[in-house]
């Protein structure tokens, strides 16, 4: 088979191929984007908006590249920074974005390369001939730390013929607000003066042309490396070149230490890999999604901010990386977890922060940005930093215990962090049973939650625990004490007869997804038949078909129309525990084709059309692909 002869990937129920599924050809590329039958000679226009793109990152900061090669988000010089590239939320020619094209587009193939974060494009034109774009960032072990500068390499070369292409970089300052206010020139490099930061392209491809948008001829490789405004060391080929192989090897290694399952195994590894890229390693916050404003409903409105790092999604982050022995990222979070456990001195706890440790996240508009296929507002902050989430004691936690038991950790934690933790199972003691907006955020209703009840036992919960590996009974007994009283009055408070089912608040009759973690947490056994009772209702309320909605309530704006991915994950979790595994199966099959083509999820899922909506790619839903592997898959004995 030559190069250009390449394998078939799998196909999804709409037909469109799949990469990371469980097949004999995941590593295949996609056909992913073709042009209109009579597209006119020249240079067709941008993509439409879409979450059909991949990402590539080096947890310092992320960049999404669409299915043309396109970037179109890229936030500096971190993941919450300003977006030099804004494509994504502001469709037309003033957009900021950064397009490698081929003349007389005609169709288009990506995948990653095997186990690593290095994306690949191929271009082809009506005739046949093509292009193919590697992009990444830098990565790998260098002079005693992670080598992750805030850089892009884009790396291209001709496939088949002597195609014309032409380089697009545009990159926008202060939320698109300004363009560069001066652009100047060297022998192999261009500058872009911002108002706060100048950013810097080298390359060996004629600076010329970049400037003109002049469309040549590639006849051989060319590089280009796009960042912050500093020189290099060595020549741009050989660099390019070098960074390249480093990269691909780290991304290998780190993949082939995962302790995977049997089956489902490339899609752990994509998710993996994605979970990893949402860490900024410098000071070990894991953010909720890489992007900003894309609705979770089509017009909803429902457009939030999730480039910060909540306490509730790095738990789940971090449990889900630690089931495939991947226990480096949950040490780089516990850094950044210390810091705000100490500082807050045993008081209130804010359910998320900036990845820096900011403590405020003041939330505003951006009036000079579309949004996301036109759909506004676009926001930056996030309200829910004011917000009283009792949930968080038990996540802070839960995210720790296992500093505490696991012996390969470098710097286990012990009786002299010990204290800290307790200080936060006080508060989460105090603010047990009290009113709070729960864990999906409600702005305008505060009521018991029986989620955030939950999370105050499993604190307690863990506690003991930790206290008798510690070998400290007096302070075992105190936290079974607070474990046992909370569990009875759960058990007891939130289960509505009515419903025959456990209800998302203490004596309410509402049903919420967030209580099919009385299992994942260890509250209840899964074949209570108060349990089986609650999975029951839940389906016939919450789900529409595989799909599962967070709640059935309306909220601040009405009843929410897509699902959320985790809640479908939650209930695979749930169907697998009670011993209805063919099912469970079938819904995870369901939720692997819901990915894009590069293996990759959103926040939500619309239930008829089947399109993602929400953040993108969502860290909860990745770990969601995860659990849903491990829990699924078939023994390695099984088969070898």
């Amino acid at each position: 088979m030559s190069e250009h002869q390449l394998p078939e990937a799998p196909e999804d129920r709409a037909g469109n191929a799949l990469a990371g599924a469980a097949g004999p050809d995941d590593h295949a590329p996609v056909d992913t984007t073709k042009a209109a039958a009579a597209t006119p000679r020249g240079f067709a226009p941008p993509a439409e908006p879409s979450l059909n793109v991949g990402v590539i990152g080096n947890c310092a900061y992320s960049a999404l590249i669409d299915a043309r090669a396109r970037a179109v988000w890229c936030c500096l010089p971190r993941f919450d920074g300003d977006p030099v590239f804004n494509a994504l939320l502001h469709p037309g020619e003033e957009a900021g974005a950064w397009a490698i094209e081929i003349e007389d587009f005609a169709s288009s193939k990506q995948w990653y390369e095997p186990n690593t974060a290095v994306l690949r494009t191929q271009l082809f034109d009506s005739a046949g001939q093509g292009i193919e774009i590697t992009d990444f960032a830098p990565r790998f072990y260098s002079r005693s730390r992670y080598f992750r500068p805030l850089m892009m390499v884009r790396r291209v070369r001709p496939i088949a013929g002597a195609p014309r292409i032409r380089v697009s970089l545009d990159p926008r300052f202060q939320w698109g607000a300004s363009e560069p206010i001066e652009v100047t020139r060297g022998s192999n490099h261009i500058r872009y003066v911002g108002p706060d930061v100048t950013l810097r392209l080298n390359t060996d491809a004629s600076i010329s042309h970049i400037l003109s948008r002049q469309a040549f001829v590639i006849s051989r490789e060319y590089n280009f490396m796009f960042g912050v405004d500093e020189t290099l060391l060595e020549g741009i080929a050989d660099t390019a070149r070098k960074f390249e192989q480093e990269t691909i090897a780290y991304w290998r290694t780190w993949s082939k230490r995962l302790a995977i399952p049997f089956e489902y195994q490339d899609a752990v590894i994509r998710a993996a890999i994605t979970l990893k890229l949402s860490l900024y390693e410098d000071t070990g916050a894991i953010v909720a999604a890489m992007t900003t404003s894309i609705p979770e409903a089509p017009g909803s409105q429902r457009n939030w901010d999730y480039r910060y790092c909540w306490l509730r999604d790095a738990f789940f982050v971090v449990r889900a990386l630690n089931s495939l022995s991947e226990v480096g990222t949950m040490e780089d979070y516990l850094r950044w977890l210390a810091n705000v456990v100490i500082g807050s001195h045993g008081e209130h706890i804010q359910p998320l922060y900036g990845i820096g440790l900011e403590r405020e996240l003041p939330e505003s508009f951006v009036e000079g940005l579309a949004g996301y296929r036109g759909m506004g507002p676009v926001r930056v902050g996030n309200q829910a930093q004011e917000h009283f989430q009792h949930d968080v004691y038990g996540n802070i936690v839960l995210g720790a215990a296992q500093a505490f038991h696991d012996h390969r950790l470098l710097s286990r934690a012990g009786v002299a962090e010990f204290p800290h933790l307790e200080a936060v199972g006080e508060q989460a003691v105090r603010v047990y049973g009290t009113p709070d907006a729960g864990m999906w955020e409600l702005r305008t209703r505060a009521r018991v939650h029986t989620s955030s009840a939950l999370m105050s036992w499993a604190a307690c919960d863990r506690l003991a625990k930790i206290a008798r590996t510690l070998e400290l009974p007096e302070r075992a007994a105190y936290w079974h004490g607070h474990a046992a009283r909370m569990k009875e009055e759960i058990l007891a408070k939130s289960w509505s007869e009515e419903r025959q089912a456990f209800a998302e608040s203490f004596g309410g009759n509402e049903l919420d997804a967030s209580i099919l973690l009385m299992v994942e947490v260890g509250l209840i056994d899964a074949r209570d038949p108060r349990f089986i009772s609650t999975v029951d209702a839940m389906e016939k309320s919450l789900c529409d078909g595989p799909y599962m909605r967070r709640y059935e309530a309306a909220d601040d704006f009405g009843k929410p129309e897509t699902a959320f991915n985790i809640c479908t994950f939650w209930r695979i979790d749930a169907l697998a525990k009670i011993g209805r595994k063919a099912e469970a199966r079938q819904i995870f099959e369901t939720m692997l084709a819901a990915r894009n083509p590069l293996g990759l999820l959103s926040e939500d899922t619309h239930p008829v059309t089947g399109e993602m909506w929400g953040n993108f790619p969502q860290t909860y839903s990745m770990v969601g692909i995860i659990n849903a592997a491990v829990r699924l898959s078939a023994p390695w004995d099984s088969c070898i």
